[in-house]
């Protein structure tokens, strides 16, 4: 009996996949991600020549997603897309999370990354980073900050170079990154960290201005701009990365055929053609290396989220 269940296990691999598999997105329809993995899952879905459904489950900073992942089925016909919070930062941000964000999932592949651009509006005096710092310590009550939501880049972010620079920053979260980009454009808060894609039409327009980019090296969209380390800010940086997830226990040559479905996707012509002006970069990978990334994100970001002291209620 044994025996004949695992040749039937091992066929139902080898056949994988025989019907349509289901990819969870942690975000409305029409979002920046949404469209990102629509176009990648369209370019696997050709290869494999099954359907891939994007099934869009937004709440509680990804983690409606996780959960529903969690619990399927681990046979590789149930998929997410998960990201720097669902499978690091929330970690610590939710005191009672219902799933580990290493042991109940297996990494596939990492997909693309980001990192946020520091932006102040037109009518700031500050021209650089250090020059907004020392415009914050001139104010008794430091400046604005504007974010994509509690625990999200954007906040943690403005923690980071509180921290580090000793000015006073009061946060003030927003439900999403465009409600705060429009408030930063009225002048309705200071500065903000915002990914370039959302950022862009009011950057082009002159009502925005970069001052630095959150991140290891320049961006070739934007060449001009300056990391925060090459400002004098060392340490102000966070990687947003995003990142295809199944179940725990999904059998590895499911998992194998999976990563090079996607990595092979990714690498297209097509795919790279719409990510780049987005100011998104590809990163790919083994499973293991997007193992290894989330083991380091939530030590790495726990400490962060810790130190600003961060609820999920705030």
């Amino acid at each position: 009996m044994l025996a004949m269940m695992a040749m039937s296990s091992a066929q139902a691999q080898s056949d994988y996949p025989s019907r349509p598999v289901t990819l969870l997105v942690p975000f409305a329809a029409g979002g920046s991600s949404d469209v990102v993995m629509r176009l990648v899952s369209a370019k696997v879905s050709e290869s494999i020549k099954q359907t891939i459904i994007i099934e869009n489950r937004p709440g509680g900073g990804g983690n409606v997603a996780a959960l529903a992942l969690k619990n399927a089925s681990p046979d590789g016909y149930t998929l997410m897309m998960g990201h720097t919070g669902t499978h690091a930062i929330n970690a610590t941000l939710y005191p009672d999370l219902k799933f580990d964000p290493i042991k109940d999932f297996q990494p596939i592949t990492a997909l693309i990354s980001f990192n946020n651009i520091l932006l102040v509006p037109e009518a700031s005096p500050a021209k650089t980073p250090a020059e907004l710092v020392a415009f914050a310590k001139s104010r008794p009550d430091g400046l604005t900050y504007g974010s994509q939501g509690v625990g999200t880049g954007g906040h943690l972010l403005g923690v980071i170079l509180a921290k580090q620079t000793g000015i006073k920053l009061v946060h003030v979260p927003y439900r999403g990154v465009a409600p705060a980009v429009t408030d930063m454009v009225a002048g309705r808060v200071d500065m903000m960290f915002s990914s370039y894609l959302t950022a862009s039409p009011h950057i082009k327009s002159g009502k925005l201005r970069m001052l630095g980019l959150a991140g290891a090296q320049r961006h070739p969209l934007i060449a001009e701009v300056p990391t925060m380390t090459e400002a004098g800010f060392a340490g102000v940086e966070m990687e947003q990365w995003f990142g295809l997830f199944a179940p725990a226990g999904t059998p590895d040559p499911v998992v194998r055929r999976l990563n090079r479905e996607f990595v092979a996707a990714l690498q297209s012509d097509e795919v790279k053609k719409t990510l780049l002006p987005q100011g998104s970069i590809i990163i790919l990978g083994t499973p293991e290396d997007l193992a290894a990334r989330i083991a380091r994100d939530v030590v790495v970001l726990g400490k962060v989220v810790k130190d600003s002291g961060a609820t999920p209620t705030e």
